[in-house]
């Protein structure tokens, strides 16, 4: 499912809230849509659904308006509501009937869609008597009941507590082989291990949009930090020397080699140090976290 949003803009009380965003996500993508609470995902994301509609511009999926193809969306909100006297075989049997699936073909996906988000025990327990995590699983399994072409999660795992957030974002790696995923959320770490790439909004205004490694590549600091198993200064002296090698710093065991081009300089710089026999602990690029680099961008 490809999505397309162009030069969307909503406003709540003459205050601009999404202001001409545009983006677009081909199929198979896992997005990820960043930003500090009050950025505008949340909005965004209800104007893609259709629960909202934008002052201008338009929501494409697969080239056609986004309320024509609403059943093709699998929808997790940042709170799902559920009835706590149902079950959770009742929960799903409810919201599959209200999208429009049909009971016998409800009663044979049930089932599957439990056992895919690790509740096919839970079937016939009160929803009331889940953990947060055991629901948030559960709005998975409503997402995915209608096989939707896209899903979209907003702040799934905010309210979790460490082990119920590793549970859903296990199942989230394993949806996203399946179908397209738009992921919103504050939690930076989360979005670095499941998406591979990054758009970050601040004031309903697209900042950024790029691969994680495109990201890294930018604000890299052309430093290499290589931790050896032991003081060796025979190869320091010779890494000292190389014509690519502007700077080095040595702590101990510890080198920090500042180099005019990292990605091309740190293989010579390692191949050096194999034909050389130095056994390394650490080999790896110094540069900025996604949550410096997130952090540099939204206090501009």
């Amino acid at each position: 499912m490809k999505l397309e949003i162009r030069d969307v803009t909503k406003s709540f009380k003459n205050k601009s809230v999404v202001n001409n965003f545009n983006l677009e996500i081909q199929k198979g993508e896992c997005v990820g849509l960043i930003g500090p609470n009050g950025a505008g995902k949340s909005t965004l994301i209800k104007m893609i659904v259709d629960m909202i509609e934008p002052e201008k511009g338009e929501i494409l999926l697969n080239g056609n308006k986004n309320m024509e193809m609403k059943k093709e969306i699998g929808y997790l909100p940042q709170y799902p509501n559920f009835f706590n006297w149902m079950t959770a075989k009742e929960t799903l049997m409810f919201m599959g009937q209200l999208s429009g699936v049909p009971k016998k073909a409800l009663n044979n996906q049930i089932p599957l869609i439990l056992r895919k988000v690790g509740l096919q025990d839970a079937e016939n327990s009160k929803v009331g008597t889940f953990s947060g995590g055991m629901k948030q699983r559960l709005g998975i399994a409503q997402a995915l009941l209608h096989k939707p072409s896209l899903i979209i999660l907003d702040e799934p795992v905010s309210a979790l507590d460490p082990i119920g957030r590793r549970e859903v974002l296990n199942i989230i790696q394993e949806i996203k082989k399946e179908t397209t995923i738009l992921l919103s959320t504050h939690i930076l770490n989360d979005a670095e291990e499941i998406c591979e790439r990054f758009v970050i909004i601040k004031n309903g205004v697209k900042l950024e949009d790029s691969s994680i490694s495109q990201l890294f590549k930018r604000n890299n600091k052309n430093r290499l930090i290589i931790e050896l198993a032991s003081n060796d200064g025979v190869w320091m002296n010779i890494v000292k020397k190389l014509p690519y090698v502007k700077e080095l710093t040595v702590k101990g065991n510890k080198l920090e080699v500042k180099v005019d081009d990292i990605y091309n300089h740190k293989n010579l710089i390692l191949r050096n140090a194999i034909e050389h026999n130095v056994d390394i602990l650490k080999f790896e690029i110094q540069r900025d976290t996604l949550e410096e680099i997130f952090l540099k961008m939204v206090m501009r």
